[in-house]
């Protein structure tokens, strides 16, 4: 397999879920590149699973001044970039009445801002023609209970493939967004006790039109399509890969 043979990726929370699922793909398909996450643990184990071909960096997305360095270090590692994930976030959960200012910039930092300045200070090591892939949520167009703020920043970074695109059509970048629904990670382990995840995975499934959860190599082969030459005509588009949630489901 190698839709993207010699192609150099950086995948920002590559250390675990779907940014493991999509660095994973990637690697089936000949890529090498950067992992980026918190968790040095997790950050090990996931550069030591897809190999010598793929480096792990530490990095706080949320700290601008970082993520300059890790598209430099990956610049002078490999001698290019050709496709950038976006993927770092998490779901803040809380309602409008018991959001304060503080968890309202941290769940926009994490969510959003580092969106914007991984693509920002991405470009200056970008080759053009590159691909930019961006992750939403289907929590951008459902209002799941307790997920508004972590859908509303879903929904701006679903616009910003499009404001991206328009911005770099002279280098012929194009930026395209997944949207996942309920996929399975460990992002579970955070809400439920782990004797209860299966019951909950089981739960959400049956809610879903096509009968179970995501899996991380779902979103990992839709990546791979938006970072190959096979969606060269695309630009500025959302593919919603959520089971039919968004659209299906009553």
């Amino acid at each position: 397999m190698s839709k993207l043979k010699n192609k150099v990726v950086v995948v920002t929370g590559g250390n675990s879920g779907i940014g493991l699922g999509i660095a994973q793909e990637f690697k089936n398909e000949g890529a090498k590149g950067t992992l980026v996450g918190r968790n040095q643990e997790t950050l090990d184990s996931a550069q030591q699973q897809l190999g010598d071909n793929f480096i792990a960096i530490n990095t706080d997305v949320t700290n601008v001044s970082e993520l300059g360095s890790v598209f430099k270090e990956t610049f002078e590692k490999f001698g290019k970039i050709d496709v950038v994930v976006a993927n770092a976030g998490a779901g803040s959960v809380g309602t409008v009445e018991n959001i304060d200012e503080a968890n309202y910039d941290k769940s926009m930092d994490l969510n959003l801002k580092s969106v914007y300045f991984t693509v920002n200070k991405a470009l200056p090591y970008m080759n053009d023609g590159s691909s930019i892939i961006l992750i939403g949520s289907n929590a951008a167009h459902r209002a799941y209970p307790s997920f508004g703020l972590y859908g509303a920043a879903k929904a701006a970074v679903i616009f910003l493939a499009k404001a991206f695109s328009n911005d770099l059509l002279n280098r012929k970048i194009r930026a395209n967004v997944i949207t996942p629904g309920t996929t399975d990670t460990p992002a579970f382990e955070k809400f439920v006790p782990t004797e209860q995840l299966e019951g909950l995975k089981k739960h959400f499934a049956e809610q879903m039109p096509i009968g179970r959860i995501g899996q991380p190599s779902d979103i990992g082969k839709t990546a791979v399509f938006l970072a190959s030459d096979d969606s060269s005509f695309m630009l500025g588009a959302e593919l919603i890969v959520d089971g039919g949630m968004t659209y299906l489901a009553k």
